[in-house]
């Protein structure tokens, strides 16, 4: 748990005790959260590994789950770099031995990849426990998360390929990272004890120098970025273009009235379509990421068992059919979904 978690909690735990809730004294303002959902966020692994569940997963295991939930996206071994930056490679022995990624030191390093940028095993735990697959995020069990990062680890040939990676061992692999030594913390971003004192931070001692100018100043300060007024809608309601889970949402530029006016209207097909997050690959009549859907309606039209195939496709994910770029596997949508997203296509989506 991080160090602002940690306070968070402590804070609701003091708000708790002296039943100073805001919705005690504010009617309609919300209700205490329940210790399920609150256990449901708190997952974060630290780098001492504090908040690690217990549990193991080895090295096949991984590679059939990898193969079965992750390759679509990232390549059979990590390398694809097609949709995303490759998880694997840059790294050697000697940077296994030093702890320090070699290739940063030269500035010959051929790509960057996960493993030569992370320094803390603990957080690439977290990241897929919390954030993977990308079409289904906590989906994974803590020994499914073991043994992916098993088969990782094997991959960057930090271990042997019948390692069992588990919340017991965890903490000797973390000596073994390739670059556990290029993370710095000697900075004021780190507000620690310093090493002197027998900390890691330099106890928040500023590495900056800078004096304040206060001549001719703007009588009018803006925080963060903003859109001008002529751009905002430029590109519809952002709001309403990111994926459909996680904490990031767009900033609403079209408000009211002028929001449904500007969002052309949707049929059934085309709202399931949205919440599915298709459209961040298909549009109806052109190619995003993926082929069009009209594209599609014209490669199968005529043929018997299309809906079938597209169904398989849907599910499973895939790649070739269109070019290099992979689909990913859809086995979070529901079934009927899937079939009525498919007749939708083929019939000439709208």
């Amino acid at each position: 748990m991080s160090r602002f978690s940690k306070s968070i909690l402590a804070l609701a735990a003091l708000a708790v005790s002296s039943g100073a809730f805001a919705f005690d004294n504010y009617k309609g303002l919300g209700r205490q959260a329940t210790q399920a959902e609150v256990a449901a966020w708190d997952i974060d692994v630290r780098p001492d590994f504090k908040g690690l569940p217990k549990g193991s997963g080895d090295v096949q295991k991984g590679n059939d789950l990898f193969e079965e939930k992750c390759a679509s996206c990232h390549g059979s071994f990590g390398e694809s770099n097609e949709v995303f930056t490759p998880l694997i490679g840059g790294t050697t022995q000697d940077d296994i031995k030093k702890g320090r990624v070699g290739g940063f030191v030269t500035g010959d390093i051929p790509q960057r990849t996960t493993f030569t940028k992370v320094a803390t095993i603990s957080t690439v735990y977290d990241y897929i426990y919390r954030a993977m697959p990308w079409t289904a995020p906590k989906s994974l069990k803590p020994d499914e998360v073991y043994a992916i990062l098993a088969y990782f680890l094997n991959l960057a040939e930090i271990v042997p390929g019948d390692f069992v990676l588990s919340d017991k061992n965890i903490a000797e692999v973390q000596q073994k990272m390739p670059n556990r030594n290029g993370m710095t913390t000697n900075h004021g971003m780190w507000p620690g004890p310093s090493a002197a004192k027998g900390g890691i931070g330099n106890g928040g001692k500023p590495d900056v120098k800078n004096v304040a100018c206060m001549k001719d100043c703007k009588k009018e300060v803006r925080i963060g970025s903003v859109l001008p007024d002529y751009a905002r809608t430029a590109h519809g309601n952002l709001e309403d273009q990111n994926r459909s889970f996680g904490p990031v949402r767009g900033v609403r530029t079209i408000e009211g009235e002028a929001a449904a006016a500007k969002a052309p209207a949707q049929s059934p097909e085309l709202a399931l379509a949205n919440a599915n997050a298709c459209m961040a690959c298909h549009g109806l009549s052109n190619k995003v990421v993926g082929p069009g859907y009209n594209e599609i309606q014209a490669r199968y039209k005529d043929q018997a068992d299309a809906p079938d195939r597209l169904f398989a496709k849907v599910k499973a994910g895939g790649q070739g059919v269109w070019g290099s770029v992979p689909m990913p596997p859809n086995g979070h949508v529901k079934d009927e979904d899937i079939k009525t997203l498919v007749k939708w296509i083929l019939s000439g989506a709208k």
